[in-house]
């Protein structure tokens, strides 16, 4: 299939589930969930993002990386051994899927930054491996570093998600947050290290859309240090969270603010404090705001949150089960996996983020709305 000549105006699926009193659950209830919408992906892109799967390495980031050969697999991890401190390392465990094919060599590291480097460079642990992610993407040919987190993994294929999530053996792992991806590629290829989700440290996006601001929104993130390598708008999605919460310190619904605010209109009807506030935001973070029809699910180690575009041209669904949330594309994937009886399911308005945190968790995505 020539996939540059064929559109699909709501293409794609995404899809997430997250338990609040951290109950685990293993990654059946995502591959069915996702699975529902089959018919929004062509094959061409499927994969999962899954947290608290690594009991006993919680410490430690999990740099899951796709090798194109040995070559590039011997230069990464000479660059590991002398950069960080190296654990367990392993080729990730697969299973073999008919659809699945021609993967690249995929393998799992569980590494810390070495106390020396990181006094030589004066950063940050997180801020360190940022920089190794950024280095090894952009220098070693054929090495790319698709999940960097701590506690967490991304699995992602050329593939339809429900037969990446068997090819990875997703339904061995327990996890209390999942999130899912089945993609339709319009402009960009179908590829490995293209398919969703995106990753840095421990956030991951999933993304409905087409983002036109994406020229924009690249150059400004850029000048920060980030290396946009994959040309695509989901990756630059994924960085300037990391960049509005980690580095600058936003609340979540700041954030969300940045890159789907309201209407000019609807500003100038606020209340005084809240007006200023997000004129503030737009004149400090203008280059941010994301143009063009999406939804997205952001996650990271303490929460979710799910967001449609300003004026809504992605479907999302949202709905509440004890201490569960689910998030979705479509009713029916929600429906497919809910325990019980729904207590609460609803369509979020444009530009309304939906948020979920783990109870009793440290709080980084609301601990800043004093100080801001």
């Amino acid at each position: 299939m020539n996939e540059g000549k064929v559109r699909i105006s709501s293409g794609c699926a995404i899809a997430g589930i997250i338990d609040r009193k951290r109950e685990m659950f293993s990654g059946t209830d995502i591959i069915e969930s996702i699975a529902v919408m089959h018919e929004r992906s062509n094959g061409l892109g499927g994969g999962f993002a899954a947290y608290g799967i690594y009991p006993g390495y919680e410490d430690c980031y999990a740099l899951h990386i796709f090798f194109d050969d040995k070559g590039a697999r011997q230069k990464t991890e000479d660059f590991l051994n002398c950069n960080l401190k190296v654990g367990m390392t392993e080729a990730m465990p697969l299973r073999k899927v008919k659809t699945v094919k021609k993967p690249p060599q995929i393998w799992r590291y569980f590494v810390r930054a070495k106390e020396q480097k990181l006094m030589e460079a004066g950063m940050s642990e997180d801020e360190f491996m940022v920089q190794a992610v950024m280095k090894i993407n952009k220098t070693i040919k054929g090495a790319y570093v698709f999940s960097s987190g701590k506690n967490m993994g991304v699995f992602k294929a050329v593939a339809y998600p429900e037969d990446a999530g068997e090819f990875y053996r997703l339904d061995e792992y327990k996890g209390y947050l999942w999130t899912a991806h089945g993609r339709f590629p319009t402009n960009t290829p179908g590829w490995w290290g293209g398919a969703h989700p995106f990753n840095l440290l421990d956030w991951s996006v999933v993304h409905n859309g087409e983002i036109s601001s994406y020229d924009a929104n690249r150059r400004f993130i850029e000048m920060y240090e980030y290396e946009c390598t994959l040309q695509t708008d989901t990756e630059v999605i994924t960085y300037i969270f990391d960049f509005l919460i980690r580095k600058n310190n936003l609340s979540i619904e700041k954030a969300a603010a940045v890159v789907a605010p309201p209407l000019w209109e609807q500003i100038a009807e606020k209340d005084q404090k809240n007006r200023e506030k997000l004129r503030r935001l737009r004149g400090t973070y203008g280059s941010l705001l994301l143009n063009g029809p999406f939804s997205i699910i952001l996650s990271a180690s303490n929460g979710m949150m799910a967001l449609n575009d300003r004026i809504k041209l992605r479907s999302l669904v949202a709905a509440e089960e004890g201490s569960r949330l689910y998030v979705a594309s479509e009713e029916a994937a929600i429906r497919r996996v809910a325990r019980e009886k729904l207590e609460r399911i609803w369509a979020p308005r444009g530009g309304e983020p939906v948020i979920a945190l783990l109870e009793g968790a440290d709080d980084i995505f609301l601990k800043q709305d004093e100080a801001n």
